[in-house]
């Protein structure tokens, strides 16, 4: 926290009467995740993830699907864990709960038996695949450290024996960190996939700080591994590595539980010269022998299921149509009795005007799959037809924005997170898909008494395309006082806002402001054409459809258009960086994380496939790079500008931002730069946005910076 900041609300005195939240109330929210409904449906699963100020861990938490009785916390973590418990399934009859945690210095998978005790973790180890202190070239060299101890033994007296080395079988496995895993359906099996366990040889190199890094050349990675399990729940020998190349992102079990589709991504960064998924199919009883699936786009990505019968492979691949990196259909391959796809895969939701995400797939037994999907601003269940060929139908779920969807495997009920805007969350269950929302009883979220504004949903066009935006109003808003307005744009590009129960916009609004947060052509949930609309045009047509509607609103609603301000997140950063060198309407202007200058962020990103797809290799593509830099119009700045940036941040890298400080403070423009220790892309961001998270006073930083940046900038405009 800065030395200047305001001392926050003590919170064991709530505020008892309502109110918007305060800086502090969002230190206090927490978050309800994860639900996963029992085998026999009766109990729901779920997340609890603490509140920043309370460290941001997650929980594991049980509550009856049905009835009144209140859920209970399972898992508790020891302070060393920064985590917590995640990533929990059940077992498939029932009898214990699987998950994730790190309780000493590895990541482990954890069993918990339902009949009572602790969790008890799997030993889970490996011979290690990759030494790089025994290469050719390593340093120091491989025997070094044996011949110095040779010479320094030399005199010792002639007739000592070494002492002798008995064998042991467990000295040459490591412990494993376990990424992700699977059990069968029949509970016999288990798969793991695993980042390649540092050996004594390579941390002695690391201390040794003989630690150069030869960049895109790792040899470790993320491998796949199988082991039986017995009917107690204990593994059953030793884990089996599957000869599936790294890295191993997810892998599901068919349901006769013989066999598995696998999904990678090639190692060293190879995306970045283009897409390098693959889908292979393995055999539990041949685990060396598996299947590239040769119908799989190397797009392929995020979540995949089994039709029940065994027969087909539905997944989530890039649209072959020319739209975002990122942008995903459904798509079925089906494979034979011998474990061969046939043919290429088949598109399910070609032309459908939203998004499927592909995260939560599921057969209700009538012809399609049912997948979660953005279709503007709401997040709802599609039913999309197995032939391909009907265009999907909404599942109206009574909420604008549904999530963690599951089912059980008889499907004997389901569980959803509903989430609507002027509401808090609500875990959900029904006894069938499509019935209206039984609430589970699941412990508080939020500070009480809090106010949150159900957004209003406006639409306006521009260059022959409908926009559509979400606008936060003051409960007091009337005709007679016009109010200030905070235009907030949305990451991506490709992203967009949804009608969630925001209480950061209810924070903001609770300043007196209201909140416009448009959704621009690039935007995702709008089918491919409109997310495909800025492609080489970023700064361009975007930035009109932003400004359109910040002109619609201002003729319909009681807004002051000479308090306007604007603030923005990764592309909304980007976005403020073009308006802070095209227009002077703005007060202020905060960019949070931002792009600068398509040149230095194209070769010191993250990945660079996704802004290829929109303007191409700089060096080939000179003029149309500098166009869509923001540092372009920085000669033309005038407006405050303030910039919020991680120093860990991968994606957006700490550089975007020192850039734009520089240029705006050289033309004499007030700018100013707040940097974030140990903060990453995403962590910095949700934490700024009220989630859950582990640094504690960070986001309360920022936003206090923010409210006092766009308060000066008020205070200066003319009445």
């Amino acid at each position: 926290m800065a030395p200047d900041a305001k001392a926050p609300a003590e919170p064991d005195s709530p505020n008892k009467e309502p109110h918007y939240p305060t800086n502090e109330d969002l230190r206090h929210l927490k978050a309800l995740g994860a639900p996963v409904l029992s085998p026999d449906g009766k109990l729901v699963l779920f997340t609890v993830t603490e509140a920043t100020a309370d460290g941001g861990k997650s929980h594991l938490w049980l509550a009856p699907a049905a009835g009144s009785d209140k859920a209970r916390q399972v898992t508790f973590s020891p302070p060393a864990d920064q985590r917590g418990e995640r990533g929990a399934q059940w077992a498939p009859d029932g009898s214990a709960i699987y998950f994730l945690a790190k309780r000493g210095e590895h990541t482990q998978l954890f069993r918990l038996d339902m009949r009572g005790g602790e969790a008890a973790p799997y030993d889970l180890k490996i011979a290690p695949p990759v030494d790089e202190s025994k290469e050719k070239n390593a340093i120091p060299p491989p025997g070094a450290a044996a011949a110095s101890a040779a010479d320094k033994s030399s005199d010792k007296k002639a007739d000592e024996k070494p002492a002798e080395k008995k064998p042991d079988a467990a000295s040459d496995t490591l412990p494993i960190d376990v990424s992700g895993y699977a059990p069968s359906p029949d509970g016999k099996w288990l798969a793991v996939w695993a980042r390649d366990p540092e050996t004594p040889g390579e941390k002695k190199q690391k201390d040794a700080k003989a630690d150069a890094s030869r960049v895109d050349h790792e040899t470790h990675g993320t491998r796949l591994y199988l082991v039986a399990l017995k009917a107690d729940g204990s593994v059953d020998g030793a884990l089996q590595a599957v000869a599936v190349a790294p890295d191993v992102h997810l892998a599901v079990w068919a349901p006769a539980a013989d066999r598995l589709a696998v999904m990678t991504e090639g190692a060293n960064e190879i995306s970045d010269l283009g897409p390098a998924g693959a889908a292979w199919l393995v055999n539990a009883t041949t685990p060396q022998k598996p299947l590239k699936l040769d119908g799989v786009p190397a797009t392929v990505g995020g979540g995949a299921a089994w039709r029940p019968d065994g027969g087909e492979i539905v997944f989530v691949a890039n649209t072959p149509e020319d739209a975002p990196p990122g942008y995903d259909e459904l798509f079925a391959l089906p494979v034979d009795a011998n474990g061969v796809g046939a043919g290429p895969a088949r598109r399910l939701s070609a032309g459908f005007a939203g998004q499927p995400n592909g995260v939560a797939l599921f057969f209700p037994g009538n012809g399609s799959v049912v997948a979660l999907a953005g279709v503007g601003t709401r997040m709802t269940p599609v039913a999309i037809a197995r032939e391909g060929k009907t265009p999907p139908k909404i599942i109206d779920l009574g909420a604008s924005v549904v999530s963690g969807l599951h089912t059980n495997r008889k499907q004997t009920g389901w569980v959803w997170l509903a989430d609507s805007g002027g509401k808090p969350p609500v875990l959900c269950y029904a006894p069938h898909l499509g019935e209206s929302c039984s609430a589970v009883n699941t412990p508080e979220t939020e500070p009480a008494n809090l106010l949150s504004v159900k957004p209003e949903l406006v639409h306006w066009q521009n260059g022959g395309l409908t926009i559509e935006g979400l606008l936060y109003l003051p409960h007091t808003a009337t005709s007679s006082a016009k109010i200030p307005l905070i235009l907030d744009v949305h990451g991506g590009p490709h992203g967009a806002w949804e009608d969630r129960n925001d209480l950061f916009a209810a924070f903001m609004v609770g300043h007196g402001w209201a909140v416009l947060r448009p959704n621009p052509r690039g935007s995702s949930n709008y089918g491919t054409k409109f997310s495909a609309a800025n492609k080489n045009d970023l700064g361009g047509g975007d930035y009109q459809d932003i400004m359109t509607g910040v002109d619609a609103v201002l003729a319909k609603y009681p807004l002051d258009p000479n308090r306007l301000a604007l603030m923005g997140y990764s592309y909304g950063g980007e976005m403020a960086g073009f308006v802070e060198g095209k227009t002077d309407r703005f007060k202020a202007i905060i960019s949070g994380a931002p792009v600068i200058d398509q040149f230095s962020e194209y070769g010191t990103e993250g990945g660079s496939w996704y802004d290829r797809w929109y303007y191409g290799k700089p060096w080939e593509h000179f003029e149309d790079a500098w166009r869509q830099s923001p540092l372009s119009g920085a000669a033309r700045a005038k407006t405050p500008f303030m910039l919020l940036q991680g120093q860990s941040d991968h994606t957006d890298p700490l550089g975007q931002a020192e850039e734009m400080y520089r240029a705006l403070r050289q033309e004499g423009v007030p700018v100013e730069l707040v940097t974030y220790p140990r903060e990453d892309h995403g962590p910095l961001g949700g934490g700024i946005f009220g989630r859950p998270v582990a640094e504690p006073w960070h986001g309360f930083d920022a936003r206090q910076r923010i409210v006092e940046f766009f308060e000066k900038g008020f205070a200066a405009a003319k009445p």
